[in-house]
Formats: C-alpha cells, sequence, structure tokens
C-alpha cells in the first residue's frame, strides 16, 4: 500500500464525521466479538458483535474478512478511547423498518428462521427486525409444544406493524388456512362417491377416525372399519398411519369414508357357504335373554334362538354358553336380503322325519331390530 501524501494525510484530518451518519468502511481487522473498518477518519471504526446482529453468539470471523466493505452507521464518535463506534444492525434495522412496512402494507408473504421459541410463541428476524409470531397465530390449530419450530424456516405475514412501540407481529395461520382452503377446493374438484383415496390417521376416537385427505378430513366410523366387528378403534388405527378408503358418500364439506370394499364382502359368496341344511361352526359373539349370535366369520353373524340350543328347556344362553365359545350348528333359515341367519342345535339332532317340525320350532327374530334395541338400552 502506497503512503499517503501530506495533502491526504491533512484531508483526513479534517474530514469530520456525525453521529447518526451512514459511511462506507473497509475490514481492517476481524476478530469473533469485533470488527474493525478504515472509515476515512483519523480514528478507525469499531463495530462490536452485538451491533452487528441480534443473534447471539455469531463468529464474525465467519461473515467479514479483510479487505471487505461495508456501510455502517456513526453510533458514537468518541467512544472515549479515540475510536469511532459503529453499528451495522440498526442501520440495517431501518432499512428492514421499511421493508417490513412494504411487506404489511403488500401483504407480502417472507420466509424467515426461528430464533427463539417463547413461552407466547416464536421469534424470527427479517433484515434485522424482530417479528413475533404469537402461539395462537403459528397454526390453524393449538400447539401445546412449539420447540420442533426451533431453527425450522417458515412463512408468515405481517399482521401489525406498529415502529412506534417497534411491535412487529407476524401470523402464519392466516396462510395455512388459505392453503387449506385451496387444497380443499381442488379436493372436492376430483372426488366422488365410490373412489378409493389414500389419507393418513389424524385422530382417533371412540365413534372412528379422522381422516387427513389433503384438503379436508373424512370420517370413518366404527361401524365402516370393517365388514366385522370392530370393538375399539383405537386398538385398530393410530395417528399417523396411511389409509386407503372408500369415499362412501359427501355431503358439503364432509366426507363419510368406508373400509367395506365390495370385493371383501363376505355376503358375496354366503348362500352357498350358509345354505339352509348346512352344519357351520363359529364363536360365540355376544349374549341376550333371547339367544346368542354366533360369528361365523368377519361380518357375518347367525342368531342361535334360545329355544334352538338344546331340547331341553333353557331359560337364557348365558346358562348355557359363554362369549368366545365355539358352537357348531345347523343353518335352519337364510335371508340374503336382510341378510340373515338363523341356526339351530337342536336341528342337528332331530330326526329326520322330526326335521321339519323342528324347524317349525324356529322363532324368526328382526336381528336389527334388537341391536337397535339393545344400543337404545346401553345408551339409557
Amino acid at each position: 500500500m502506497s503512503e499517503l501524501t501530506f495533502e491526504q494525510m491533512l484531508e483526513d484530518s479534517l474530514k469530520t464525521i456525525h453521529t447518526g451518519e451512514v459511511v462506507e468502511g473497509t475490514v481492517i481487522d476481524v476478530k469473533p466479538e469485533e470488527i474493525i473498518l478504515n472509515i476515512g477518519y483519523k480514528s478507525d471504526g469499531v463495530l462490536t458483535r452485538n451491533e452487528y446482529t441480534n443473534e447471539p453468539n455469531v463468529d464474525l470471523t465467519t461473515v467479514a474478512k479483510p479487505g471487505d466493505t461495508m456501510e455502517v452507521k456513526v453510533l458514537k464518535v468518541n467512544d472515549g478511547e479515540g475510536q469511532v463506534l459503529l453499528t451495522y444492525k440498526r442501520l440495517a434495522a431501518d432499512r428492514g423498518n421499511k421493508r417490513i412496512e412494504e411487506a404489511y402494507e403488500n401483504r407480502e408473504v417472507l420466509t424467515a428462521k426461528v430464533t427463539q421459541v417463547l413461552d407466547g410463541g416464536l421469534s424470527v428476524v427479517v433484515e434485522e427486525v424482530r417479528i413475533f409470531i404469537p402461539a395462537s397465530l403459528v397454526s390453524d390449530t393449538y400447539e401445546k409444544d412449539l420447540n420442533k419450530y426451533a431453527g425450522q424456516e417458515i412463512r408468515f405475514v405481517i399482521s401489525e406493524y406498529n415502529p412506534k412501540r417497534r411491535r412487529y407481529i407476524g401470523d402464519r395461520k392466516q396462510l395455512i388456512l388459505e392453503e387449506k382452503a385451496e387444497m380443499q377446493k381442488k379436493l372436492f374438484e376430483t372426488i366422488k362417491i365410490g373412489d378409493t383415496v389414500e389419507g393418513t390417521v389424524k385422530n382417533v376416537t371412540d365413534f372412528g377416525a379422522f381422516i387427513d385427505l389433503g384438503g379436508c378430513d373424512g370420517l370413518l366410523h366404527i361401524s365402516e372399519m370393517s365388514w366385522g366387528r370392530v370393538e375399539n378403534p383405537k386398538k385398530v388405527f393410530k395417528v399417523g398411519d396411511v389409509v386407503k378408503v372408500l369415499i362412501k358418500d359427501i355431503s358439503g364439506t364432509k366426507i363419510a369414508l368406508s373400509l367395506k370394499f365390495e370385493d371383501q364382502n363376505p355376503w358375496r359368496d354366503a348362500a352357498s357357504k350358509y345354505a339352509v341344511g348346512t352344519e357351520v361352526t363359529g364363536k360365540v359373539a355376544r349374549m341376550t335373554d333371547f339367544g346368542a349370535f354366533i360369528e361365523l366369520e368377519p361380518g357375518i353373524d347367525a342368531l342361535l334362538h334360545v329355544s334352538q340350543i338344546s331340547k331341553e328347556h333353557i331359560d337364557k344362553p348365558s346358562d348355557v354358553l359363554k362369549s368366545g365359545e365355539e358352537v357348531t350348528a345347523k343353518v335352519v333359515d337364510f335371508n340374503e336380503a336382510d341378510k340373515k341367519i338363523s341356526l339351530s342345535i337342536k336341528a342337528m339332532f332331530a330326526e329326520p322325519k322330526a326335521e321339519k317340525a323342528a324347524d317349525a320350532d324356529v322363532v324368526s327374530v328382526d336381528i336389527d331390530a334388537v341391536i337397535a334395541e339393545e344400543s337404545g338400552d346401553a345408551a339409557e
């Protein structure tokens, strides 16, 4: 570097700077905690880490090197040691304020990394302007733990801009709701009743599971989870499971789902498997005072009336049967239209001539009505 002439040194000695002035400097030395700049003044300028950025523990040797030029603002002309104190973050904040104002007025979507997870929300920094996103505006659903957002880049809009109070509020919830509304619109444009779609289990309750179809949730009711009986949905599904479901019904924005695919319908070949006179084996699924329901296979239950359990008189099925017990009986009635099957153990031991009389003893029971009545009693 050539030596300065007397005239240049004299000019520099006469140069003045003022607090708040924006100057350009050249980096002449960098330490982890400070940057020294030549600002064309009789004293060098000092830029500390705290005045470079709001981000904690930044190593300044990773952001600047000797020879770099940068614009800074004069914070103090003489720090007591003959040096000029400089700030970069406040200059950036001034410019950032303008940037945030424009984003607020134009409802621009901003992207920034979460620098802090606070008790009441998230903190992000955009061009040295700290923006607070309240917990209520982080998502469209309540999130108890926000720590998963630490260090993540998130998208948001500015919902409140008040530079006088240094109050800058971000809103991520708006974007999520808008995105979901757009996804919902596209979903309903593409699906129809009878379609098979893939979804993710979002929530499981005692009465069913809610499946996220990508834009809208559908309800998979407990009665539609299987052709067989499901006692507890939480033992069948867990949050995060990916399932293929059948769209059973669409009503407005409500979608009813089913796992009862027709090609798996056990009644498709039931007429041949459970023809009258066929001996079958099943397990006692449940009992009432008038009879026992025998599960022949998942989705097909048959009624074994109390009068058909034994030749001897029985007051109630539980006197001789227990849940889960395997029993063998003869099919004495098959009603495919109503999906009802009646069984008899007595008929298995009847004399050939007496079979007709035994069949005459079979009591016709409306199984659906009985189940509905049982459900009503349980609810009371």
